[in-house]
């Protein structure tokens, strides 16, 4: 299929799911219809898109393909690669967006609405919070924090400030996902105890870096921000930042938030009583920082358990499917993944299949899928017209704690006893010394 047969699909699929997608859906999950939020239905969402090397561009091409919504600023550190995100934008509106490289400037703009977070992770709460005193909308990348404490400030923000925050975990716009939800709590499969959500993938190695000199096109102090400094290494920029702790989460929350998300939502928890995780860097020599293959276990209350199982550098998938989450009832089982779901009964017997035909690519790291468009759509939806967020920042955090929290316990080699009510950890001093990051002065992020 060529480029543009794809963007005439995407806009054949924004009819379609105007029409009965999401009107549909929306309607039976509280969602307001077009109405009120101070302005004309015809009103465009103006969009600063930041950080564009790989998910952004995706950012800017949906921003300016949403009927309602335009993009009017790509904003990144690095010169070099943010042609690919104006010319995706230009593909779907009429003006090309502004480019600029701090993204300070456009908190300065009265003119923009709400900003579109594609950063690495230590960006994405401090970056947030000044969103918010600007008095911007942010649509934010996973995961929702580096650490627990960023998490607790935005759910801390997100009931002092009024603009919208949207946690960009896609699967919660989905209908399937409506659906499977809905199956659950009608009894599908009996009551639901279990939830084993999984990644697999083939990664390969990042070497062992060497100091050298930082690249012209590139601002490099600006792209530390809060992360205290240090030297410019040539195996950091730009994917394998994930891997170190100074900037990166881990594959717990690169992946296993999305699919930990989906577990939460269909067993109906949040914070947990234990976390147990045990892992090791099995397949390379070199500077990750991380585990490549993990294994956490978190226990709720209620007799409710969610398991995470990371194989980082092994795709051997789960269930036939690379990633997804399973739910196991009293009387059945229920298999999802971003393109549907499969019930079983308690002998593996198929009783409901929605899985389609074709089916997407879950391992493509820039995800242009039709759930972000969904997401997105919903993100403008709220920001026009009131329209109830599917994914708020102050339950996604939650989803964001709970990752966190298993590196944690993967850290101290120990399990965790966790304060149901709060998140927080119980009876290990030592342990909470790893709830939040030491900041670069001057760039400590605070709720305000």
């Amino acid at each position: 299929m060529s480029r543009d047969d794809r963007e005439l699909d995407r806009r054949e699929f924004l009819k379609t799911t105007s029409a009965m997608g999401v009107g549909a859906m929306a309607a039976s999950h509280g969602l307001a219809p077009l109405l009120s939020h101070g302005g004309s239905p015809n009103e465009k969402v103006v969009v600063a898109v930041i950080g564009v090397n790989g998910r952004g561009v995706v950012h800017a091409q949906n921003f300016s393909t949403l009927e309602n919504s335009e993009v009017a600023y790509v904003c990144d550190v690095d010169a070099n690669v943010v042609s690919k995100a104006v010319n995706a934008a230009t593909k779907g509106q009429k003006r090309a967006p502004k480019v600029i490289g701090d993204f300070r400037r456009v908190l300065d703009d009265k003119s923009v609405d709400a900003i579109s977070i594609a950063t690495p992770d230590h960006w994405h709460a401090p970056m947030t919070l000044l969103a918010l005193k600007a008095g911007k909308h942010v649509y934010l990348e996973k995961p929702s924090g580096h650490d627990p404490h960023e998490d607790e400030l935005l759910i801390h923000a997100s009931s002092k400030y009024k603009t919208h925050v949207q946690l960009g975990t896609q699967r919660r716009s989905g209908p399937r996902f409506f659906e499977a939800v809905d199956a659950i709590k009608s009894g599908a499969i009996g009551k639901p105890y279990l939830a084993r959500t999984w990644y697999a993938n083939t990664r390969t190695g990042i070497g062992k870096g060497k100091n050298v000199p930082v690249p012209s096109n590139l601002d490099y102090a600006l792209w530390q921000g809060p992360a205290p400094r240090t030297p410019y290494r040539d195996n950091i920029i730009h994917y394998n930042w994930h891997w170190f702790t100074r900037w990166g989460t881990g594959e717990i929350c690169n992946n296993g938030t999305h699919e930990l998300d989906v577990a939460r939502w269909l067993l109906g928890v949040d914070y947990p009583t234990t976390v147990d995780s045990v892992g090791t860097r099995k397949h390379f020599d070199d500077d990750w920082e991380f585990p490549d293959a993990q294994d956490a276990t978190f226990e709720f209350e209620g007799g409710k358990t969610i398991v995470w199982h990371g194989q980082s550098c092994n795709g051997l998938p789960m269930y036939g499917r690379p990633r997804g989450t399973t739910i196991l009832g009293t009387n059945g089982s229920m298999i999802i993944d971003q393109d549907g779901y499969v019930i079983t009964d308690l002998k593996g017997k198929t009783v409901k299949d929605t899985a389609p035909t074709q089916a997407g690519d879950p391992l493509n790291t820039v995800g242009d899928d039709s759930l972000t468009l969904l997401h997105m759509k919903n993100f403008v939806d709220a920001i026009r017209t009131g329209a109830k967020l599917n994914a708020p920042i102050s339950d996604g955090a939650k989803t964001g704690l709970l990752c966190h929290l298993g590196t944690i316990s993967h850290q101290t080699g120990r399990k965790l006893k966790i304060d149901p009510k709060s998140g927080r950890i119980v009876g290990d001093p030592e342990a909470m010394k790893r709830w939040q990051r030491t900041y670069e002065a001057g760039w400590e992020p605070t709720v305000g």
